[in-house]
């Protein structure tokens, strides 16, 4: 069961991913299709998806948040790369800082999949330290 739940979680990772980087690439060139229902609403789905499996990981796996140091890390980097993406796509105020904010959450969006795969806090920054 831990296998199939993380396979969920690492699909709806690519997929969040995805959808993040082309609702990016739609806001930059200012497309009406960004305004679509669908568009809207899919990345709700799937990242409710995320969520559960993340959590249902961490409890079939008994790491928690604030217990475990790299979990730690990947949960403040998932809140860095919401505000973000936040910004980005709706709140930063000239087409230059969502630009930039995109940039940053696709950024802290890597770091946060080298946190996962290194199970290091610092992730891939721990090379340069």
């Amino acid at each position: 069961m831990y296998i199939l739940v993380k396979y969920v979680h690492v699909i709806s990772v690519v997929l969040s991913l995805t959808g993040f980087f082309l609702r990016g690439v739609l806001m930059i060139r200012d497309s009406p299709l960004l305004a679509a229902r669908w568009v809207r609403v899919l990345p709700h789905i799937n990242d409710t998806l995320l969520l559960v499996a993340a959590l249902t990981l961490a409890a079939m796996s008994g790491q928690y948040p604030f217990v475990v140091d790299w979990v730690t890390a990947k949960v403040l980097g998932v809140i860095a790369y919401i505000i973000l993406g936040i910004l980005a796509l709706r709140e930063a105020s000239t087409r230059r800082m969502r630009v930039i904010c995109w940039l940053a959450s696709m950024a802290v969006f890597g770091w946060i999949v080298s946190v996962a795969l290194t199970r290091q806090p610092l992730g891939f920054l721990a090379a340069m330290a």
